[in-house]
């Protein structure tokens, strides 16, 4: 018997879904209430499906809300439904598809899909076979009602589709989905065509096996009438590009003609979809070759694709000038931030610090505030990776445009000309350089433009140019930039302020101490700023502050700066509170403060040590209570706490030994114990972090605590997890050097873990390099326990540090490796030619490890006699020749090299049947 709905509970339904269209919150709170109650019953699902799909007496509206209301239901609590329930309602949904109102078919689309994909399509066996059959259905409702269920079904199951679990049903779709791209309604090909799409990515077999077809019949539709039809086709070549680019080569030519064409399709989404196809081709290896005749019509239209759309100005009051820097932000408008923890790095040669090669870093945005993709972003996007590409080849296409554009009346036009100039920075920076010192006066003059939209796009494309701004004498271009880049960040309109402070912060990490002597006038500007930015851009406002306390560091250790930057930091820090989200730029800020001002921080650090470690305590006690209960306790958001231990590694950096009251006062060697156990590798990698700070700062504190701290660390020695990995071996080399001998109890719960990750491919260097210091530093504390390794890890070691700058880290790591060699002399004869090398590497040593190197190299030349020296020595790149020779009377063999390059053999050793060699002594 089919279940039939009572009169009275029908209209009580009705009377739910006719309120739930009120906006009055007290209505809405009372249907939420309502819903509740109601799904205590088991039939009130039935009542929904048949007001969707049987009452057609109701508006679309209401039907469609009690389908949706249905859908939520059947994500919530489908696994409750009774089946006598799941199956009326499977059924109705297979019996409505073809409802005359395409609102009422895409709503019950909707349901089939979400029900599919709480694992019914398993045991829903007659939905894929039937859905198929209705697209024969002579009936235009019903078979486009269908498509747009399978559509969704593909998008949400796309790889169960694919698999044996259902006996690959694609085998029969697919085919099935090509017939309809010849269909006569528009949007059943653009249904087809949809379906289809979804498996290019994942190589489908299906697909693969008809992919000639499926090609074919895309070629078919190039000229389609309909804009939906040639955006899905648009989009199937963009993935083709990536995945099998070998069917497409042999027609490439009239596959980039059509692409121009579609670039500049009235319609924009179509013009978007096709705009992707030059990101995409950009990154193959044959894009040089199958672009290149393509450019003289590539370039033009690209750049007219990156000017504003009029909706883009209206949206943006481009065309309204007036100041809005006094209007509060809408809480919508601020993106949420993500803390980026710490991540311990080793300077370079020729460079500062590197990041942790596993984190990318976000690419400056120029328009952030039109946060959708559209076609001018992707424009601008494809002509800088074009750039790359084809670097200095690209600008004979594009000067000529770009003079007309700069220097253009229209300020929409002059705006797009801008924005070009800076999207082709990075790539075409060599055959720019003899055009900036014209350009950039130009540039620094549009900072006034009296267009907003102007202004902020001239501080994006200058801070392009700031590496080569701060190569020229300072007066010539840095002091009339900053200049005017400061008046910029206290101007009238927010997105100028925004795109200002943004580009300061680029150029504060270019000239890093050149702008010392400015600090004065640019602490002035930035402590003004403070008082008049709304909420948005106070945030990017710390991110200027810490990047220029990052760029200047000790330097900004004078009272004068000290009493204008922290009254106003303090300040902010007072008036938040601890769950606000807004101290998490706020903290980082002052954590890059405390390292650069030092001892200056000391009036301020109790109060802050003392938030830090309440805030990393309120957090594991939530994290505690949710664990243990839950339901009743909401999860804590961990930011908190990793913001709170990296201003606590911060303040230990920059206070020292003056940090040893504070840790004397705290529990924070607990707190700690715990973070470094915590689930998130995030926490763990910050927890590392401040574990190497307070070591270095007061070990006391930490010592009590290494028996139970290190077989933590040794755990942690996971390469998999990359910054959690580098934190804690940079730790443990840093507790080496304050144990001393009595780290010999812990050499075998670390060293094997810091021998495999030294030998493993593709190691990030960063994490090669604290590896090496730490093997380096376990070696020169414990010689006798890690010298019989020597062998397995010798040659990674030299090569990982030959970059590294000359400093007390790596003084250490070389002494442990000269008493290692003393120790074990055997375990590098096979690899001494590397150690050359990364002995040649040090510009600097202090007299007495210069000793050792001088002991060790004589030691082995003496050992093997003259005649295998010379023999060993031919094979020494010229300058690592040179070098032996100038710094320590080694002299080397010349015979002329066969090439002048500089690279190492790989077998670059005698063998131990050469060279017995006797203790050094050294």
């Amino acid at each position: 018997m089919e279940w039939q709905p009572d009169e009275q509970g029908l209209q009580q339904v009705l009377q739910l879904l006719k309120d739930s269209q009120s906006p009055d919150t007290a209505t809405q709170r009372a249907v939420q209430e309502k819903l509740e109650q109601l799904n205590q019953f088991p039939d009130f699902n039935n009542y929904l499906i048949f007001v969707l799909t049987s009452l057609k007496s109701e508006d679309e509206p209401t039907r469609s809300l009690s389908g949706l209301i249905l859908k939520n239901n059947v994500k919530a609590h489908y696994q409750n439904f009774p089946p006598a329930v799941a199956d009326f309602i499977k059924r109705e949904c297979l019996n409505n598809i073809g409802d005359p109102s395409p609102l009422i078919r895409a709503t019950i689309g909707i349901l089939i899909t979400t029900i599919a994909s709480k694992g019914e399509l398993q045991t829903w066996p007659e939905l894929l076979p039937q859905l198929c059959n209705l697209l024969n259905s002579e009936d235009y409702n019903t078979c486009e009602g269908s498509f747009g269920a399978l559509q969704k079904i593909c998008e949400d199951s796309s790889e169960l589709l694919d698999s044996d679990a259902l006996n690959r049903p694609l085998n029969i779709m697919i085919p099935k989905f090509l017939q309809f791209f010849k269909h006569c309604s528009p949007k059943i090909r653009s249904h087809a065509i949809a379906c289809v799409n979804q498996f290019i990515i994942g190589r489908a077999q299906a697909l693969m096996d008809n992919i000639d077809t499926f090609i074919e019949s895309l070629f078919a539709l190039a000229g389609d009438e309909d804009c939906e039809v040639r955006k899905n086709v648009c989009r199937a070549l963009v993935m083709l590009l990536e995945v099998r680019i070998d069917r497409l080569i042999p027609h490439m030519h009239s596959i980039i003609q059509y692409m121009l064409q579609r670039t500049q399709d009235a319609d924009e989404n179509v013009a978007l979809e096709a705009c992707e196809f030059w990101l995409t081709l950009a990154e193959q290896p044959i894009c040089k070759e199958a672009l290149s005749g393509h450019l003289v019509q590539l370039i033009p239209i690209l750049v007219n694709g990156m000017k504003y759309s009029e909706i883009d100005i209206i949206l943006l009051k481009g065309d309204v000038e007036e100041e809005d820097d006094n209007v509060p932000d809408s809480e919508q408008d601020i993106k949420p931030r993500f803390h980026k923890s710490r991540t311990v790095t080793l300077q370079h040669e020729g460079g500062e610090g590197e990041e942790g090669e596993d984190i990318d870093e976000d690419e400056d945005d120029d328009d952030d505030t039109l946060s959708d993709w559209n076609l001018r972003k992707c424009s601008a996007a494809a002509l800088d990776v074009l750039a790359n590409v084809f670097r200095d080849d690209l600008l004979p296409h594009l000067l000529p445009l770009l003079k007309g554009l700069l220097f253009h009346p229209d300020w929409v036009t002059k705006e797009s000309g801008i924005l070009v100039l800076g999207a082709i920075a990075e790539g075409c920076m060599q055959g720019m350089v003899q055009y900036l010192p014209e350009l950039i006066p130009h540039l620094i003059q549009c900072l006034c433009d009296k267009k907003a939209l102007v202004r902020s796009i001239a501080c994006w494309t200058l801070s392009r140019y700031a590496h080569w701004v701060v190569s020229q004498p300072p007066d010539a271009h840095l002091k009339p930039l900053m200049t005017e880049l400061l008046k910029r960040i206290l101007d009238g309109n927010k997105r100028v302020q925004e795109a200002a402070c943004s580009a300061f912060a680029t150029l504060e990490e270019e000239a890093c101490t050149e702008l010392v002597p400015y600090l004065s006038f640019i602490l002035d500007t930035l402590v003004f700023a403070f008082g008049k930015y709304q909420h948005k851009n106070l945030l990017i406002l710390y991110d200027a502050i810490g990047t220029l306390a990052d760029s200047v560091g000790h330097h900004l250790n004078q009272p004068e700066y000290i009493q204008k930057l922290m009254p106003p930091l303090i300040q902010k820090w007072n008036e938040l509170k601890d769950e606000d989200k807004d101290l998490f730029p706020l903290l980082e800020c002052l954590s890059s403060v405390a390292t650069a001002l030092q001892s200056g921080f000391l009036p301020y650090c109790e109060p802050v040590y003392q938030r830090c470690v309440t805030l990393v305590q309120k957090t594991l006690a939530q994290a505690m209570m949710y664990s243990q209960q839950p339901d009743q306790y909401e999860a804590p958001d961990k930011d908190f706490m990793i913001v709170a231990l990296d201003l606590l590694s911060g303040l230990a950096e920059g206070l020292g030994g003056h940090v040893d009251q504070l840790v004397a006062r705290s529990n924070i060697m607990t707190l700690l114990f715990q973070c470094m156990q915590d689930t998130m590798p995030e926490v763990r990698q910050s927890s590392f972090a401040l574990l190497g700070d307070l070591t270095k700062a007061c070990f006391p504190h930490v010592k009590p605590c290494i028996a139970e701290f290190m077989p933590i660390l040794g755990t942690n020695l996971n390469p998999e997890f990359i910054s959690v990995c580098n934190n804690a071996t940079w730790a443990i080399g840093e507790i080496c050097m304050q144990m001393g001998v009595e780290m010999q109890p812990y050499v075998a719960l670390v060293l094997p873990h810091l021998v495999e990750i030294i030998n493993r491919p593709n190691t990030p260097k960063t994490l090669l390099e604290n590896t090496a210091i730490t093997i380096g530093r376990l070696g020169y504390v414990c010689p006798q326990e890690v010298a019989p390794m020597l062998q397995q890890f010798i040659r990674p070691w030299c090569t990982s540090l030959r970059n590294i700058r000359d400093n007390e880290e790596k003084d250490s790591a070389f002494r442990g490796i000269c008493v290692m060699i003393g120790v074990n002399p055997g375990g590098v004869v096979q690899d001494f030619i590397f150690f050359c090398d990364a002995v040649a590497s040090w510009v600097n040593p202090k007299d007495d490890l210069r000793d050792m190197f001088y002991k060790i190299l004589h030691g082995f030349k003496d050992q093997v006699g003259e005649e295998n020296w010379q023999q060993f020595s031919e094979q020494f790149p010229p300058i690592l020749k040179e070098r032996l020779s100038a710094c320590y009377d080694l002299c080397c063999v010349h015979v002329k090299d066969l090439d002048g390059s500089c690279c190492l053999s790989s077998h670059g050793g005698l063998t131990a049947r050469h060279f017995q060699w006797k203790s050094l002594g050294c």
